[in-house]
């Protein structure tokens, strides 16, 4: 790996990679060990009780927003909220109608089916799912040709959760069918502060309130990298201090995996400069930023562009990306932004 591409490579692994048994035992397994989005844990908490109250199957749910903010953890709180096993699965692992009825026939009454990347189920799946969620039965074809025949299957009350982190991609009748659609946000730095406090309890980290606020603020708002930030920091500080984490601990750790004080990695400054320097802040089309960083277009746009929008480095035109001054400032190149402004006036 070229240092380059070091800082890059880390981050798109910790969104994108499957989960270890570490990550899972990190998990907060209520609401109330749930830290940050407040709005969408008092939502669930009204569904989860009018439903425990009524003896019911909670409605189905649907859950969007960048990865890493806790999604399929909260998938599995309702689970345990409800008393409620979960069965997970992910778009493109059920491929045809078949695969869905194997899922769904083997739930019992009020277990919660939760299938990430929902967005990528194929749409002759997607067909058959609207019965199963509105009328709790399937209908499969049996053979082919003359032979071909209809089986009705029924199935069990279940819930659907659904996670996505693109919600344009699904069509308009499966998301009309989910009774709450609830979108997870980057998490403020107060919040993140206690995410990082709280794995590294959980870990046996020693580390200082300092230490804790550092990892914190290079997040980027979300508690999968902070995990992993902090499972990295851990491994600095061993090395190469006392083990303990303190600020300067930290500091020399992240800028080791090339994270700066405002949590962009070096893909992110790469896009960044690319579009002052070549496109005079743009606007420029994400396939040609794709292209002239070397990423892919998905990556870009699921793993660096939604933070680069957030924290106001760049924005979505008709026309196409534009940096903001906000990012012109951050790289050092307002010189650029000056001229290039200036030439569009002649």
């Amino acid at each position: 790996m070229s240092d380059s591409n070091k800082g890059t490579d880390y981050l798109q692994h910790v969104l994108e990679a499957p989960e270890t048994a570490q990550e899972k035992a990190l998990r907060p397994l209520s609401f109330a060990d749930f830290n940050g989005q407040g709005k969408t844990i008092e939502r669930l908490e009204v569904m989860v009780g009018a439903a425990r109250s009524r003896g019911e199957a909670l409605n189905h749910i649907l859950l969007h927003g960048p990865p890493g903010l806790g999604k399929t953890t909260l998938a599995l709180i309702l689970g345990s909220e409800m008393g409620a096993q979960v069965r997970q699965t992910s778009g493109p692992v059920v491929e045809k109608p078949g695969d869905l009825a194997g899922l769904l026939t083997g739930m019992d009454e009020g277990d919660i089916l939760f299938i990430d990347e929902i967005h990528r189920i194929p749409k002759t799946v997607e067909e058959y799912l609207y019965s199963a969620m509105e009328d709790f039965r399937i209908d499969i074809m049996i053979d082919q040709g003359p032979n071909a025949r209809s089986v009705r299957l029924n199935i069990p009350r279940f819930t659907l959760v659904g996670a996505t982190t693109r919600t344009g991609l699904l069509t308009a009748p499966l998301r009309s069918r989910f009774t709450l659609q609830t979108r997870l946000s980057y998490y403020p730095i107060a919040t993140m502060e206690k995410i990082v406090r709280r794995t590294c309890k959980l870990l046996g980290v020693e580390a200082d309130a300092d230490g804790i606020a550092e990892v914190a603020r290079r997040a980027r708002g979300t508690p999968r990298i902070a995990n992993n930030l902090v499972n990295f920091v851990r491994d600095y500080a061993q090395q190469r201090s006392d083990g303990k984490i303190t600020r300067p601990v930290a500091e020399a750790a992240l800028e080791l995996l090339e994270i700066d004080t405002h949590g962009l990695d070096e893909m992110d400054k790469r896009i960044l400069r690319l579009m002052a320097e070549n496109y005079k802040g743009g606007p420029v089309g994400l396939g040609t930023i794709a292209v002239a960083v070397g990423e892919e277009e998905h990556t870009l746009e699921e793993v660096h562009e939604p933070y680069l929008i957030q924290e106001g480095y760049l924005a979505r035109t008709p026309q196409g990306r534009v940096l903001t001054p906000k990012a012109w400032q951050i790289i050092g190149l307002d010189h650029l932004r000056d001229k290039s402004s200036q030439q569009s006036l002649l």
